[in-house]
């Protein structure tokens, strides 16, 4: 039996994602990048890409591969330590080509955003041709390139930005979206990843159209919560509004070593300067967490997580450090070495007790 929905709120939503944003701005400042496979972040031997030129796409180098991969994927290719400082100051300049528009900006990123522009600051009726000058003021303005995707909602937004990449954008109009979705694999919806897409597999639910058949019962007894959402998004229906303040959710650093780490006194050590740069930036911002949350990443890449969550706020630098080594110290003696460790902060909130108003990743 088929569950009544309510109408459909139509919205005249942007997504603008900057195409290859770290390995474009290299690109920019050093001539001598342009046109070649370029890495952002890692090195030849250790860590991980962050963001790979289209160059290096080319042989299959992306985001997250891990460096050794992305060599030998592609033997030419240029690794260059990222400089975030950079690449704030360009998001920075992009955001404000964006308010020129509207105040109803949603960032999900430095590279990328939402836009409800249903009532424009220019009094522009057709979000099209918003988009078309947001990404000509982007070119202008930082000399980059940018992609976008417009439609009644975030969900068919987002996925339009990705039709036409690089340099380009694309329109999913109210009429085409549940027929665009009922074609789409599942395996290319935001939020659907491996894990999900191959149980879904499992299920029979290869695209939309196989996700639309099922029974909301069906969905909610396979994927929870998540099942609602699922029988809504199959006909097209996203009611998420773009959220200007989105709570923050997490403060936290990382670093991968050039040498295996085995000892644990030279683990802890390791988390200090984390420590010290998540509690700086806390401070700047006037916020504290109750959550400490430990990654380790060890040579085979698999990925464990610790966390603990404390009656009050972490009240210091030192208090952190202390839950972060003791859940470190649990973990040994460890029988494979560790490449990366990371600190988090969460359960964030304002010292004026306010809640806070977007997510930081340090690196």
């Amino acid at each position: 039996m088929e569950v009544p929905i309510d109408p459909v709120v139509l919205r005249k939503i942007i997504h603008v994602d900057m195409d290859a944003f770290y390995a474009s701005v290299e690109q920019r400042d050093n001539t001598e990048l342009r046109g070649k496979p370029v890495a952002v972040g890692g090195s030849a031997a250790r860590g991980v890409v962050a963001a790979a030129s289209y160059e290096a796409r080319a042989f299959g180098v992306r985001s997250a591969l891990p460096s050794v991969t992305a060599r030998r994927r592609c033997p030419e290719l240029i690794f260059v330590k990222p400089r975030f400082d950079v690449y704030r100051a360009v998001s920075a300049q992009i955001h404000q080509i964006f308010a020129e528009h509207t105040d109803l900006i949603e960032p999900l990123s430095l590279d990328e955003a939402y836009l409800d522009v249903t009532e424009n600051k220019q009094d522009i009726a057709v979000a099209t041709e918003i988009a078309t000058m947001i990404r000509a003021r982007i070119k202008a303005v930082t000399g980059l390139n940018a992609s976008a995707g417009i439609s009644y909602c975030k969900f068919l937004a987002k996925i339009a930005s990705d039709l036409n990449k690089p340099n380009g954008q694309a329109v999913i109009t109210p009429k085409m979206g549940a027929d665009f979705v009922a074609r789409l694999p599942v395996k290319k919806f935001h939020g659907v990843g491996p894990a999900t897409a191959a149980k879904m597999e499992r299920l029979g639910i290869e695209t939309g159209a196989d996700l639309r058949e099922k029974p909301l019962a069906f969905l909610q007894h396979h994927f929870g919560k998540s099942g609602s959402w699922y029988y809504r998004i199959a006909r097209g229906i996203d009611e998420r509004s773009v959220q200007p303040d989105r709570p923050r959710k997490s403060v936290g650093a990382e670093d991968t070593f050039a040498i295996d780490l085995f000892d644990l006194d030279a683990a802890r050590a390791e988390l200090a300067p984390l420590a010290e740069k998540v509690w700086r930036h806390c401070e700047a911002k006037q916020i504290a967490g109750r959550t400490v949350t430990l990654k380790v990443k060890f040579d085979d890449f698999q990925q464990i997580t610790r966390s603990r969550t404390l009656p009050g706020l972490v009240g210091s630098e030192d208090e952190m450090l202390d839950v972060a080594r003791t859940m470190l110290g649990d973990l040994f003696p460890v029988e494979k070495g560790i490449r990366l460790l990371g600190v988090t902060l969460s359960s964030l909130e304002g010292l004026d007790g306010l809640p806070t108003a977007e997510q930081l990743a340090l690196f």
